[in-house]
C-alpha cells in the first residue's frame, strides 16, 4: 500500500470536484491537490447528468473565475436564452403563447455538452498541476477533529493507497459520501422526478411551424439554441442542443401529478409525449434509431444539514444539496459552494480561525438555497399557465439578477461587512420572494389561462434588459450597496405591479396583499 500526503483531497472528479480543484489551484498555486474519481477519463458522452444548460452565474464562473472562456466559445453553444411554450396537448406553435427573447441578452450563457466539458476539465486540471486518479474507488475515510490530517483509503489499477489530507472535500455527487456517512440528508419538501435522454442529430424546432410571422419573431431565427421549455400543468419538457450534434430531451414533473411509472422507459416516455407534447413526439418518432441513452431519477431534490466545517471538510455539488433543473441552478450552486470552500482554505492558510467563517458561509449558502427553493416548491401545478408563468419567470429572474448575481459577479459572496450593511434590504427581498411565490399560486387558482398565439418578448422590457446588461459592471463597495438597494426597491415596485396586473381580472387577489398594488416596471402587454 502506498501512502501520500496532500493539502486537499477531493473525493469526486466530475464537474464540481474538477472545477473546485482548478479554482483552488488558481488561487493558491502551491497547494498540493489530489482528485479521486471512480470513472476513467475520457468519460463517455452520456446522459448521466440532469441538464446541460448554464445561466449567468455558472457562465461567469466558468469563463472568468476558471479562465475557460476560450473553451466555452470554441466547443459549446451560445444559448439563445430560456424559451417557454405553453403547448400541452397542442401541435401548432403559432397558436400558443411563447415567452422568451427575440434577440439574445447581452450577458452570455451556454449550452454545455457535459461529457465534452468534463473531459476538457480533466485534461486542464492535469496541465495546471493537479493530481487526478481516475478509475479509483474510495474504500474508507476518517474525519479527524482538531489539527491532525484526515485519512482515507482508495484503490485503483495500481493497487491500494492511503492518503492524508488537511482538507477533505466531498464532490462525489449523489453518492454523497460524507452526507450519507453522517446522515445529513434531509427532505426539502419538493418532490419531483425526471427522465432524460440524448437523441442523435439536431431537433429543428424552427421548422416545426410554417407560419412566416412565427418564424420571423426571433433574430436570428434560431430557437433551437435556446433551452426550450414545453410547458404544461405539473411538468416541463426541455430541449437542449449539444455541441456534439445530439439533442438532449428531458421531462421533469411533479411526482403526484405525473408519476414516474408513466415515463420511466423510452417507450413510456414517448407515449406520454404523444399525449402532452405531440410536436416533440412526432419529431422523435422520425429518429427513434438515433436514441443514444436514457436515464431517470426519482425525487431528485434534497438538502443537507451541513456544508462546511471548521474541522476542514466540506461538501460541494450534488454531494451536498440539489434544487431542480428548472432555471439550471445546479452549476450556479457548484460555483457558490466552491467559492466558499476556496475562501475557507484561504483563511486556514493565513492562520486564521476557520470556525466563524465556516458558520457564516454555511448560513449564507443555505439562505441562497432556501430562497431559490421557494421558486420550485409547490409551484409545478402553475407551470402550464400561459398568463401567470411568464410573469413568474420575469419575477424569478429579476430576483436572481438583482440580488444573487450581483454578489457573485462582484466577488462579494463572503463580504461580511456588506451583508451587515444590507441586512434589512436582503431580508425584505427574501420575505418578498416568499410572498410573491405564494401569490403566484393564488393567481393561478383563478387564472383564465388565456393562451393566445403571441410572443412575449422579455427583451422589450427595458428595465429587465438593463438589469441583465449591467451584470458585468465593476462596482465599488458603495456602488454595490446602492445597486442592491435600488434593486430591492425595484422588486418591491415590481411586486406591486404584478398584483395590480392580476387584480385587473380578479380584484379579490389584491385583498390583504403587501405591498399595496401599484403600477410598477413595465410588464408584457395583456393579451385579450
Amino acid at each position: 500500500m502506498t501512502a501520500s500526503s496532500h493539502d486537499v483531497v477531493i473525493m469526486g472528479g466530475g464537474l464540481a470536484g474538477l472545477t473546485l480543484a482548478m479554482q483552488l489551484k488558481g488561487r493558491f498555486p502551491d497547494l498540493t491537490i489530489l482528485v479521486i474519481e471512480r470513472h476513467r477519463h475520457p468519460v463517455p458522452l452520456a446522459a448521466h447528468k440532469v441538464g446541460e444548460s448554464t445561466v449567468e452565474i455558472a457562465a461567469h464562473y466558468f469563463a472568468h473565475t476558471l479562465g475557460l472562456r476560450e473553451h466555452l466559445e470554441r466547443d459549446h453553444i451560445h444559448k439563445f436564452g430560456f424559451r417557454f411554450f405553453f403547448s400541452d396537448g397542442k401541435d401548432d406553435l403559432a397558436n400558443v403563447t411563447e415567452s422568451g427573447v427575440r434577440r439574445v441578452f447581452p450577458t452570455p450563457s451556454y449550452q454545455l455538452d457535459r461529457g465534452v466539458l468534463e473531459n476538457y476539465l480533466a485534461e486542464e486540471a492535469l496541465r495546471r498541476g493537479i493530481e487526478l486518479r481516475g478509475g479509483a474507488v474510495v474504500r474508507s475515510f476518517q474525519i479527524i477533529q482538531g489539527d491532525a490530517p484526515h485519512t482515507l483509503r482508495y484503490a485503483d489499477a495500481d493497487g491500494e493507497h492511503e492518503a492524508q489530507a488537511r482538507w477533505l472535500i466531498d464532490a462525489s455527487g449523489r453518492a454523497g459520501l460524507i452526507r450519507r456517512k453522517f446522515d445529513f440528508t434531509r427532505d426539502n419538501g419538493h418532490h419531483a422526478n425526471a427522465v432524460w435522454f440524448r437523441m442523435e442529430g439536431r431537433m429543428d424546432i424552427d421548422g416545426w411551424c410554417n407560419d412566416a410571422d412565427w418564424q420571423s419573431r426571433c433574430v436570428p431565427p434560431e430557437r433551437w439554441r435556446s433551452t426550450n421549455h414545453m410547458c404544461g400543468p405539473g411538468y416541463w419538457l426541455w430541449l437542449i442542443p449539444l455541441s456534439s450534434g445530439a439533442h438532449s430531451v428531458g421531462i421533469v414533473a411533479d411526482a403526484a401529478m405525473h408519476p414516474i411509472e408513466g415515463m420511466r422507459t423510452f417507450d413510456k416516455a414517448m407515449q406520454w409525449m404523444h399525449k402532452h407534447q405531440p410536436l416533440v413526439a412526432r419529431d422523435l418518432e422520425k429518429r427513434r434509431d438515433g436514441l443514444l441513452d436514457f436515464a431517470f431519477l426519482r425525487n431528485y431534490s434534497y438538502t443537507t444539514t451541513r456544508m462546511f466545517s471548521a474541522d476542514r471538510w466540506a461538501l460541494t455539488g450534488e454531494a451536498g444539496a440539489f434544487l431542480d433543473p428548472f432555471y439550471s441552478p445546479g452549476s450556479d450552486f457548484i460555483a457558490i459552494a466552491n467559492t466558499y470552500i476556496t475562501m475557507l482554505v484561504g483563511h486556514d492558510l493565513a492562520g486564521e480561525p476557520v470556525a466563524p467563517w465556516a458558520r457564516l458561509y454555511e448560513r449564507l449558502f443555505f439562505s441562497f438555497y432556501e430562497n431559490t427553493l421557494e421558486m420550485y416548491r409547490g409551484q409545478y401545478p402553475l407551470f402550464g399557465d400561459p398568463e401567470v408563468m411568464p410573469i413568474k419567470v420575469v419575477w424569478d429572474y429579476a430576483y436572481y439578477w438583482g440580488v444573487l448575481c450581483q454578489l457573485m459577479f462582484q466577488n462579494r459572496l463572503g463580504d461580511a461587512a456588506l451583508f451587515a450593511a444590507l441586512g434589512p434590504e436582503l431580508e425584505t427581498a427574501r420575505e418578498l420572494n416568499i410572498a410573491m411565490q405564494a401569490f403566484f399560486r393564488r393567481w393561478h387558482a383563478v387564472s383564465r389561462q388565456r393562451n393566445a398565439g403571441v410572443m412575449l418578448d422579455q427583451g422589450e422590457l427595458d428595465w429587465f434588459h438593463q438589469m441583465n446588461n449591467g451584470l458585468h459592471d465593476e462596482l465599488s463597495h458603495d456602488d454595490l450597496v446602492e445597486r442592491l438597494r435600488t434593486n430591492v426597491a425595484l422588486l418591491q415596485s415590481l411586486a406591486g405591479g404584478i398584483v395590480a396586473r392580476a387584480a385587473e381580472d380578479d380584484p379579490d387577489l389584491a385583498d390583504g396583499v403587501t405591498p399595496v398594488p401599484t403600477p410598477g416596471p413595465a410588464l408584457f402587454t395583456r393579451v385579450a
